[in-house]
């Protein structure tokens, strides 16, 4: 049975507010909850960015038995590998089988210029990226490791681990980032695309070597009680995802963002976001991700109205996944 879970959005939400939702979305039925990890948000108009590691304990702490995931950029700029070696196993320990998988990414220079380095071209960050799951993986094994390059480790070795820890994870948006991933990730995860785009990046990853590991999906909606303002929603607070990958991964600043999506328009979010009000179009969304072959779908309801969206796909869609579920669906908007 496919997992279906929470994302909870650093970039949109105070951490307390986060946790309410995630509180919420355990008691809804969601299976599970991913988190981002940011230090800016994408846009003014979302204004948070709290530190993700230490929300994941507390999230993990307020809530009763559902795993938590977290997509991080390990590669010696705000973390150090050897740090996030330790942050995950800590975390393992605490919290045993309840932290499965963490997900890694080269990263995007909004949150990683403020340690004053020079911002690497992709190819640069991807052999970065590599070795840190290389130096990651024997951490956790219990090594004592030292590397000169591409980044520096002085005999490292993490102290505190678990017998349960999280399987790594590669985050892919293109068909040649999900080739070169299937080799060395336990799973892939990718976001939401037309379906052509995003079979390309789920076929890249098989051929690259990861034809029997796990897909993950982030899936961005936008529900809401009606079309116009599940639009607006996704409009208002999303609409930064309609910058190309290349351009996105330089910016710096929110108002950066916010220069460069001055001629999107609202009726050009399609393509970046699953808009609708009717809960069986989200269904069926859904039903066409696991029929691609996703095992875990982590929604993200991109507009403030949480609550809402909370209860709803609690009542009207999640039951339709669970095992014998025959739930009758109500349209609405």
């Amino acid at each position: 049975m496919t997992l279906i879970g929470y994302h909870a959005s650093h970039e949109q939400f105070s951490p307390s507010e986060l946790l309410g939702y995630v509180q919420a979305a355990e008691a809804a039925g969601f299976g599970a909850v991913m988190s981002s990890d940011h230090l800016t948000p994408w846009s003014e108009r979302q204004g948070q960015s709290g530190f993700a590691w230490a929300w994941l304990g507390a999230g993990l702490q307020a809530t009763r038995s559902i795993p938590f995931g977290i997509i991080t950029v390990p590669m010696g700029w705000r973390y150090h590998p050897a740090i996030t070696a330790q942050a995950g196993a800590t975390i393992a320990e605490m919290f045993p089988g309840r932290l499965p998988w963490i997900a890694v990414g080269s990263g995007q220079a909004m949150n990683e210029h403020v340690m004053g380095e020079r911002w690497p071209s992709k190819a640069e960050r991807n052999e970065r990226l590599r070795a840190a799951v290389e130096i990651i993986r024997d951490l956790w094994s219990g090594k004592l490791v030292s590397r000169s390059t591409p980044i520096k480790v002085d005999q490292a070795r993490v102290h505190t681990l678990s017998n349960r820890l999280p399987r790594i994870v590669a985050g892919a948006l293109s068909p040649e980032t999900a080739e070169w991933a299937g080799e060395w990730a336990d799973a892939l995860i990718t976001i939401n695309q037309p379906p052509d785009k995003l079979g390309e990046v789920v076929d890249a990853f098989r051929r690259g070597g990861g034809k029997d590991k796990p897909l993950y999906l982030q899936a961005h909606v936008s529900y809401a009680d009606s079309e116009g303002e599940a639009r607006a929603n996704a409009f208002d607070q999303w609409r930064s995802n309609a910058i190309s990958a290349a351009i996105s991964e330089t910016l710096r600043l929110p108002e950066e963002f916010d220069e460069a999506c001055l001629k999107v328009r609202p009726e050009d979010m399609d393509e970046h976001v699953r808009i609708s009000a009717d809960p069986q179009q989200h269904v069926e969304w859904l039903e066409a991700d696991i029929a691609m072959g996703f095992e875990e779908i982590y929604i993200h309801n991109v507009g403030r109205n949480q609550c809402e969206f909370i209860e709803v796909y609690g009542r009207e869609v999640l039951p339709v996944f669970r095992a014998g579920a025959t739930v009758p669906i109500s349209r609405s908007g």
